[in-house]
């Protein structure tokens, strides 16, 4: 039975459910969500014994903590954790999925953390992966951030034992206290090549005590959902350095899924645009690459017709015509989703005491 067949069965309600029920609350003290009845059951359907294809190393023998942000990603889940179990602590940090989630990563073998954003954040801060940092049982100094769908590749896997074993210096190391990685797009089942979008930067491997996510609105509720999306993370030692191996991003499985998300996104793109960025990294010219591109987006949101500008930025500047149709859907997609947050800007400007849509977390 596959992860798509599950879909189709009757969903019984998650492990965190039945807990709190049965204890009429739940504790703020970090543990595991207890073993779902079913996981043992799922172990058989979804073959978890099989490894991914290519060559791991040994199942738990990276001294790492890989954390997992998800909300009913029964779809993606096994095959991001087939592909993780080198680390010695998997965990997902779940914010009430009502699929099968989270017995499928137990199944897996990883743990699961629950997060309530209004319970455990009720002022808007932290969010999801900041909270992780601060709050769970971390077993390692080293953790690393992945996506549910997205996929570790061997050669990355490799690469991150020998930094956190100390066996490996890469060639571009910065402080030493962690690393930027490598991600390739694949959209509508292609490589997006470019777009914009390869080489993508992405600081995922760092001491957890050295690194946060910043802050960039103080607004509370944006309705952008519980998760840090755009923010970047900050080491307080120095510059990361840059990991030689990718990783795959498996991002959005319909177009639906794209729009729902921007939609949330922009809505938090707004917002920061209102108030400003209240902490965090500068916008710099002669930064560093993050200040830089922090830079230009500043500069840009002083452009007008910015939907068209950001089309042709995308499609022409930067070859997303080379990207054949799935990159001509992805830059149209891109200019929609510039023009929904100068709307959303300009609707904050004219009611800025307006209620902020329902939240939608994960």
């Amino acid at each position: 039975m596959s992860t798509a067949d599950l879909q189709s069965q009757p969903q019984a309600q998650p492990a965190l459910t039945a807990t709190a029920a049965s204890s009429g609350t739940r504790s703020s003290a970090p543990a595991p969500e207890p073993r779902d009845t079913r996981a043992d059951e799922l172990q058989a359907a979804v073959d978890a014994d099989a490894e991914a294809p290519g060559s791991w190393a040994a199942r738990g023998q990276t001294p790492v903590t890989i954390l997992i942000p998800t909300k009913n990603e029964q779809s993606n889940i096994v095959e991001c954790v087939r592909r993780l179990r080198w680390a010695e602590q998997v965990a997902l940090v779940d914010s009430g999925s009502t699929d099968d989630t989270l017995p499928l990563a137990q199944a897996m073998g990883a743990e699961v953390y629950w997060f309530d954003f209004k319970h455990h954040s009720p002022t808007g801060w932290p969010k999801k992966r900041n909270w992780a940092l601060e709050t769970l049982p971390l077993r390692h100094e080293w953790v690393m951030f992945m996506d549910a769908d997205e996929h570790m590749t061997p050669e990355l896997a490799a690469e991150v034992h020998g930094v956190v074993t100390g066996a490996h210096t890469p060639e571009v190391a910065g402080c030493g206290d962690g690393y930027w990685v490598n991600r390739k797009l694949i959209f509508l089942g292609r490589w997006i090549k470019r777009c914009g979008y390869y080489p993508s930067w992405n600081l995922r491997l760092f001491k957890h005590k050295l690194g946060r996510f910043e802050r960039m609105t103080t607004a509370g509720d944006t309705g952008s959902g519980d998760m840090e999306v755009h923010e970047h993370i900050t080491l307080s030692t120095g510059d990361a350095g840059r990991l030689k191996h990718d990783f795959l991003h498996y991002a959005y499985d319909s177009i639906s899924s794209w729009v729902e998300k921007h939609n949330r996104y922009s809505s938090w793109e707004a917002h920061v645009a209102l108030d400003g960025v209240a902490q965090g990294i500068d916008a710099k010219l002669t930064g560093s690459a993050a200040q830089r591109r922090r830079w230009v987006k500043k500069a840009a949101s002083k452009l007008p017709c910015r939907p068209t500008l950001r089309f042709l930025y995308h499609y022409v500047v930067e070859r997303g015509f080379l990207d054949g149709r799935p990159g001509w859907v992805l830059c149209r997609l891109l200019a929609f989703y510039e023009f929904m947050s100068v709307a959303k800007l300009y609707e904050l400007k004219r009611s800025p005491d307006a209620t902020n849509p329902p939240t939608s977390q994960g």
